[in-house]
């Protein structure tokens, strides 16, 4: 460790949870003000780019909003950032972004404000390259000396280019030109090379690309940099080779595009790609860079894993520095003593040692592990070290002096006395005690602003409110819901939602309320039924109330949220029936008493006998399955058995539910539940490979219903052109090829719908058997509350199954977001009004309305897609309850009532 720490100069944390690597830092009067001032710009792996100009008021201040420039959200990972003159015809410095498979050039600028915060500062984008390849990283300089010296005189051009074939000639030949008083026009630029993952290197002359060529052996990317005084590219490989290639070398080499000999490279029109030399350093490289003393003279520096090369230009080693630590930047500059070279290198210690060639000069601590550093000038402050980490931390030092020395305090050292100490402890917890004794310490918690109660009706509805459901010749029954809310204070928008599972719907599932005075009580109920013919996963339901709470400090009204959780009855979706002897799909649960008699258990759903002794029941849920229970009368067992597998879940459920009900009102509370069995995985993976062909199946469907789309506005253009022209022409048979493409759309479009629904019923189907898999491993492992909760929230959606849900993962999403037919529009109610009205979606097909008006440009597809093959989006319904905006789950708490009421304050 250091004696020494950097000095702080000015320093921030950039964002939250971005990273950052080598080449995400750059110093540069990016914006061309002329003051010799640099900019630090640094673009991160989330993709935004950042521009500071420092102004600390005084040392180790933090950023002030003012040193911000300019942050912009560029949506790409920005793998490099350089400034250079990459624009073609001026010398302004522009800015170079390397994203993974594009490269945008920007302009910087800024206006003048009126104040002194009110300067602005925008990115023009000049041009910009989408790349073939995964790039990795970037260099920049004149490659190709040639052309700048063709450029620089044109009193010589001619005899330039005929000389063009001895470069060491044409170097002594323009050194020549620039010391001649010949009239000439200095136009310099730079050129980018980009360095892709799998080894090739791309050049680009600014707005146009010259070519790529790929590098001998390549396997994995090393690092790069160009050697302006030899036109050359150094490169580190994956042999743990320096490697040197000339430029026209690239150049002339054979086209990276082109693996197998043409006819035109049989006669020698390419040559082959051959490196300058070598150099095994035997590690491998992090960083490379080129350091000129002057003209005639530049060494090259390669930071190893464990030591610093300094080679020649042809290669050579200049000399070798082992290292202690483990380096992870550095940065060689030239020294004030002359054949000298200073490094800065950072370490994974967080140091950052500076050595002239091999000695070490000095040694500073840093607070963090640099990934990059740089040097420049900032605020008529030179030599400002700026050091970037990999979570973001930036930071501008300077090396000072000053030590950073703790001395530790002198500990008084006494002998205890323990009587003095137990006569002391005596006293505190006398003083405790009266002050309990007191009273002053609340004895109640604190009373809700709100109770809200939920009140399932224990019989059916005489009359049933069920309507537009799909059972067949099923008598649909309904059960009515109420609820209260009581408040304690004055509240503000008070609104009551509620969750049911699909298929199951309500008559309404949203109401407001304003209680203006405090103990106020307010009463709402509504209907649950079963719409459609398959059997929802839960039957269990949820009443939110959102709220606001208007305080001194805040009169809007601060936002809570309360939460009550009611369980609807198992003879709502299921029906008595005979019991069968025969099924698929057969579950054991085994108990440690002995069994009780299901009539006790399931009233209602069977008839009462002689011996008051039933240990076998039917079931037949609404949807048609049936599912048989049957108790053993000599072990504790019931059996639980059916020709689909997903339709155990409720019925066990239900009998563990009801069995732990009875011995508990007994005062039983030894009462367990096991599963000795195999887990039926077989049947549940099934039940996975069906969903998964579903949700396959209906994106090719969807993309199949584009395409005809777009065959059919295709066929709408040209029938347009028809009928514009002032001269008929025949159709030629376009308009049966309009009713062909027409009748396509429609069939697609209820094939779509068609696996929509089937796709919804393999969710509901997924998801009780999910639920079924959870409760067996916990019977069968004796897991607790908390463990299965876990498993619920790994294994369980919490929205329902769409196709948006399915494309949240892709980063192109072409899927129609339509609400499901189970569900109906929401409907927003009145605490008095129980009546609302439902729709049901449909697939139309609207006509082109250009047929009838020839000045309107709008086309109208079929299901609503737009003229650009995109589709109507509409928020999809989320199945159960809602999330905080924390994302967590509101807490549980059992109500006296049987319903559990959650609660959650943001």
């Amino acid at each position: 460790m250091s004696l020494f720490k950097a000095r702080d100069w000015w320093s921030t944390v950039l964002g939250e949870k971005e990273e950052f690597d080598q080449g995400c830092l750059c110093l540069a009067d990016v914006d061309n003000s002329g003051n010799g001032q640099d900019k630090i710009i640094v673009g991160s792996f989330m993709g935004y780019l950042r521009i500071f100009n420092p102004h600390p008021v005084k040392m180790g201040d933090g950023a002030q909003p003012e040193d911000l420039l300019l942050e912009v959200h560029l949506r790409e990972p920005i793998l490099q950032v350089e400034v250079g003159k990459f624009v073609s015809g001026t010398e302004m410095l522009h800015l170079a972004v390397l994203h993974s498979r594009k490269l945008c050039v920007y302009a910087v600028s800024g206006t003048l404000g009126n104040v002194e915060h009110g300067n602005q500062y925008q990115i023009t984008l000049m041009y910009e390259h989408h790349l073939q390849r995964t790039a990795c990283s970037m260099t920049y300089g004149p490659f190709g000396g040639v052309k700048v010296v063709q450029r620089r005189c044109h009193v010589t051009k001619q005899f330039v280019n005929t000389m063009c074939l001895d470069q060491d000639y044409l170097l002594q030949l323009s050194s020549w030109l620039l010391k001649t008083k010949f009239p000439y026009n200095e136009i310099c630029r730079d050129l980018i090379c980009i360095q892709s993952v799998d080894g090739m290197l791309m050049v680009f002359e600014q707005e146009s690309f010259a070519f790529g060529r790929f590098l001998p052996g390549s396997l994995l990317p090393g690092p790069l940099v160009y050697s302006p005084r030899t036109d050359s590219f150094i490169t580190v490989s994956s042999c743990r080779q320096v490697e040197s290639y000339k430029y026209q070398v690239l150049a002339f080499a054979t086209d990276a595009d082109k693996r197998q000999e043409t006819e035109q490279q049989k006669l020698g029109s390419g040559k082959r790609l051959i490196v300058d030399w070598t150099l095994n350093i035997g590690e491998q490289a992090l960083d490379i860079c080129i350091v000129s003393f002057s003209p005639s003279a530049s060494s090259l520096f390669v930071l190893g894993e464990r030591n610093l090369f300094c080679l020649k230009d042809n290669g050579q080693i200049r000399f070798m520095k082992k290292l202690d630590c483990s380096p992870s930047c550095f940065l060689p500059y030239c020294s004030v003593s002359e054949g000298t070279v200073n490094t800065l290198i950072g370490n994974h210690s967080s140091m950052l040692q500076i050595y002239q060639d091999v000695t070490l000069k000095w040694a500073t601590q840093l607070p963090h592990v640099p990934v990059a550093v740089r040097v420049g000038s900032l605020h008529d402050l030179k030599g400002v070290v700026v050091t970037l980490s990999d979570e973001g931390h930036l930071q501008c030092s300077y090396l000072g002096t000053d030590p950073s020395l703790f001395q530790a305090p002198v500990i008084e050292s006494r002998e205890l006395n323990y009587d003095e100490l137990d006569v002391e402890m005596k006293e505190l917890q006398k003083f405790i005690k009266d002050f309990k004794s007191q009273g002053v310490w609340p004895t109640t918690e604190k009373e809700d602003d709100l109770e809200v109660s939920v009140t399932v009706s224990p019989n059916f509805d005489s009359v049933s409110q069920a309507t537009d459901v799909e059972l067949g010749t099923d008598l649909v029954p309904s059960i009515t819901v109420k609820v209260m809310l009581q408040n304690r204070v004055v509240l503000q928008k008070a609104k009551l939602s509620i969750y049911v599972q699909p298929p199951l719907v309500l008559t309404c599932d949203q109401f407001t309320f304003e209680f203006m005075e405090p103990e106020m009580t307010s009463t709402v109920s509504f209907s649950v039924y079963l719409r459609r013919s398959y059997t929802p996963s839960e039957l269990e339901g949820n009443a939110i109330v959102s709220y606001t709470r208007p305080t001194d400090r805040n009169p809007d009204g601060i936002p809570r949220v309360i939460q009550c959780r009611f369980r609807l009855p198992l003879k709502l979706v299921c029906l008595p029936d005979q019991p069968s002897k025969t099924a698929s799909h057969k579950l054991t649960i085994d108990t440690n008493k002995s069994p009780v008699s299901l009539l006790s258990l399931f009233p209602g759903f069977a008839n009462q006998t002689e011996d008051d002794q039933v240990n076998v029941l039917g079931f037949r849920f609404l949807g048609g399955s049936h599912v048989t229970l049957l108790a053993s009368k000599t072990s504790q067992r019931y059996r639980i058995q059916s020709e689909q597998f997903e339709d155990l879940w409720l019925i066990t459920n239900e009998l563990i539910l009801r069995l732990q009900e009875h011995f508990e009102k007994q005062g039983t509370k030894d009462f367990t539940c096991s599963f000795s069995g195999s887990l039926p995985l077989q049947e549940y993976f099934e039940l996975i490979d069906q969903h998964f062909e579903l949700r396959i199946n209906g994106e090719k469907l969807e993309e199949l219903l584009a395409e005809r789309a777009v065959q059919f506005r295709a066929i709408q253009r040209r029938l347009l052109t028809r009928f514009k022209d002032k001269t008929p022409a025949p159709l030629q048979h376009l308009d049966t090829l309009l009713d062909g493409t027409y009748k396509q759309v429609i069939a697609l479009a209820d094939t779509v719908e068609e696996n929509q629904d089937n796709l919804l019923q393999s969710f509901a189907r997924l998801k009780s058997a999910t639920h079924l898999v959870i409760l067996l491993i916990g019977l069968w492992q004796k897991l607790s509350a908390e463990q299965i909760a876990i498993l619920e929230a790994a294994f369980l959606p919490l929205q329902e199954d769409t196709q948006e849900l399915a494309a949240a993962h892709r980063s192109q999403s072409r899927t129609k977001r339509r609400r499901p037919w189970n569900r109906p529009a929401r409907r927003n109610c009145s605490p008095t009004t129980a009546s609302c009205a439902r729709s049901r979606p449909r697939l139309k097909f609207q006509p082109s309305k250009e047929f009838s008006n020839s000045r309107r440009r709008s086309l109208w597809l079929p299901g609503g897609c737009s003229s650009r093959g995109g589709t109507d989006r509409t928020p999809a319904p989320v199945s159960g309850p809602p999330r905080c905006l924390s994302g967590s789950r509101f807490p549980v708490t059992q109500r006296g009532d049987g319903a559990e009421c959650h609660r959650h304050v943001s």
